[in-house]
């Protein structure tokens, strides 16, 4: 087992999102994971049904007692769901962890629609934890808040990540899984330029925990001491083979096969 991850996100009780998505995947990428849980979610592949918050001393208390015992070769954050939550990582991180990566997954809706985080707290976002991040992965509707305009091509994402890039972010991972079409393009942006993932769409409903999934296996790679684009690719093949063996479970958006051997 090689690389430290910590992992700051909201728990889903189905198993398929969340902080338990992100566990499976950092195991199945050979790293340990380390965990930070910020809120508790009642939740299945219909839907979340219900949230707890967790309190943010606990949260703080969370992220100092991993860092200064286990520490961390690389950091995730997912569901971080109000103002409060984001500034208290954010400065936990800035004191804690300085210099260690941080793949930032923008959670704001849920997949069943359920809204993750709270209006208002997208600015916090952009202004305090975007920046400290190594890359961020947004999807493209988190993408369309965090710019405030629409995408539907893929030079609609490019000109949406080189806008990010304006924030102080060094990378931007934009999602391409949300346009039309058969063909799949995922953009990995930074000043430096452009890479391009692309493939073929999977018509499959199960497709639960997706970005959460993505996101850990890149910082997995990243405590490993994989470049970037090394391990966003990595974590692409990954989640695709998780996709094309998902087991089936539940009525809606059915979970990934975190478990899958692939490559």
């Amino acid at each position: 087992m090689k690389g430290r991850v910590l992992v700051i996100a909201g728990s889903d009780s189905g198993g398929g999102a969340g902080i338990q998505a992100d566990i499976k995947a950092i195991t199945a990428m050979g790293a340990f994971a380390a965990t930070a849980i910020t809120a508790l979610t009642a939740q299945n592949t219909l839907g979340v049904h219900g949230v707890e918050a967790v309190s943010i001393p606990f949260i703080r208390q969370q992220i100092q007692v991993v860092l200064r015992d286990i520490g961390a070769d690389a950091l995730k954050t997912g569901m971080l769901a109000d103002v409060p939550v984001i500034e208290a990582v954010a400065e936990e991180l800035a004191r804690e962890a300085p210099g260690v990566p941080l793949v930032c997954d923008p959670v704001m809706v849920a997949k069943g629609g359920h809204r993750l985080l709270a209006s208002g707290a997208v600015e916090a976002l952009k202004r305090v934890l975007l920046p400290l991040a190594a890359v961020i992965t947004p999807n493209i509707p988190e993408a369309e808040m965090l710019c405030a305009r629409e995408i539907r091509t893929p030079d609609d994402m490019l000109a949406a990540a080189e806008s990010l890039l304006t924030l102080g972010v060094p990378a931007v991972l934009m999602k391409g899984g949300h346009l039309e079409g058969d063909a799949l393009v995922d953009l990995l942006v930074t000043p430096e330029g452009v890479t391009r993932f692309e493939g073929t769409r999977i018509a499959s409903r199960h497709t639960h925990g997706t970005g959460c999934t993505l996101a850990s296996a890149t910082a997995a790679g990243l405590a490993q001491g994989m470049a970037l684009v090394d391990a966003v690719a990595r974590a692409r093949d990954y989640v695709r083979a998780a996709m094309l063996s998902a087991p089936g479970y539940g009525a809606g958006h059915g979970p990934l096969n975190h478990a899958v051997r692939w490559g």
